[in-house]
């Protein structure tokens, strides 16, 4: 009677040789985005960074460091659909980056998850070398990072993405909003489109109207699918030279909740955001998706940034210069409304 073969491990589904070379061949995508305080990195148990380097050059009297979490969500089944995986990493720094920012944090070090059914190679090299292009952009090192290869968890071809971030602030310098006050403005910053946020009800409308990701939407003057997997703007760039010259009261990072479920978060009490509707651009795919699924305005903003990415609140006294200041960064900028007295809010009024 014959014997039967040896059970192992790539039987079950898991490749450890292809974990292996998954990680000698993001390695200098990783590499590429080293700064100062970064030890060790790819490769080992754990990763090391030195906080005395990264800050040798900064007056920090009394340094915190600032953490957050996050992940792609949904988007990730487009890019699935789509079979294009290089930028949905920098949606994933973005999320977590951006909203540290609004603490005042400078980001430090990234760290990301990727599980799958089945490792594919030349899938996870693009997802993780934009997650590498995402820590360029937001100025942080890729230190560390999981690889989970999960047969039976996933469907086939499906992956999922979470990510960590570490940044660092001098307590007298954390933007909390505590100071904002009625009279204040609100400085919007532009989104680059639907970031990564209210996908379930992208894919509902998609499903519901047969709306084909590779079909041209003139009004996009893309194909859908492209125009859906652009990616997350991150703003350290913009918020650095912010907070360098001028005194930064508040800020929000406009996720799921849209200016109603966002700005609120940051509002002392007594503190009422008006939002002047019409004074700022809304990307054309958000008057797609509202007419094509027969979405309510009040639930559009509810679920969606509508085109603002970041919300800044400085004094009225400084709002034109950093306005200025934030077009030649970011290009589109505007100011969209300020803070009055009243219940801790958001009221969107018409423009006059």
């Amino acid at each position: 009677m014959k014997e039967p073969k040896p059970l192992t491990y790539k039987d079950a589904g898991v490749d450890i040789e292809a974990g292996d070379r998954l990680v000698d061949r993001i390695k200098p995508w990783a590499a590429a985005t080293n700064r100062p305080g970064v030890l060790a990195g790819i490769g080992g148990f754990g990763a090391l960074f030195s906080l005395a380097e990264s800050i040798a050059d900064r007056r920090l009297v009394d340094p915190v460091l600032v953490s957050a979490t996050d992940g792609v969500g949904t988007k990730l089944k487009i890019a699935q659909r789509m079979g294009k995986h290089d930028t949905v990493g920098i949606d994933l720094v973005a999320m977590s980056a951006n909203d540290i920012l609004t603490l005042g944090a400078e980001p430090l070090f990234f760290l990301d998850y990727f599980s799958t059914s089945h490792l594919d190679l030349q899938v996870a090299e693009q997802v993780i070398k934009g997650i590498a292009e995402g820590c360029r952009q937001a100025g942080c090192a890729l230190i560390g990072g999981e690889t989970a290869e999960m047969p039976d968890f996933y469907a086939p071809g499906e992956y999922d993405l979470a990510g960590f971030i570490v940044g660092i602030v001098d307590r007298a310098q954390v933007i909390d909003g505590s100071r904002i006050a009625p009279g204040d403005k609100i400085i919007a910053l532009a989104s680059s489109g639907l970031h990564s946020n209210g996908f379930s009800m992208v894919r509902k409308i998609l499903e519901g109207r047969a709306l084909k990701l590779e079909e041209t939407v003139p009004e996009l003057s893309t194909p859908l699918g492209e125009e859906l997997l652009r990616p997350t703007h991150i703003y350290v760039k913009v918020f650095q030279e912010l907070k360098e010259h001028f005194d930064l009261k508040g800020l929000a990072h406009i996720t799921g909740g849209g200016l109603p479920g966002n700005l609120p978060r940051i509002l002392p009490p007594g503190c009422q955001a008006t939002i002047r509707l019409g004074s700022w651009e809304v990307p054309p795919i958000f008057s797609f998706l509202q007419r094509e699924g027969g979405v309510a305005e009040e639930e559009m903003f509810r679920v969606f940034n509508m085109g603002i990415g970041m919300a800044v609140i400085v004094a009225a006294s400084e709002a034109e210069e950093a306005l200025d200041l934030a077009q030649s960064f970011r290009g589109k900028a505007w100011i969209v409304g300020e803070i009055a007295s009243g219940e801790k809010g958001v009221k969107l009024i018409e423009a006059h």
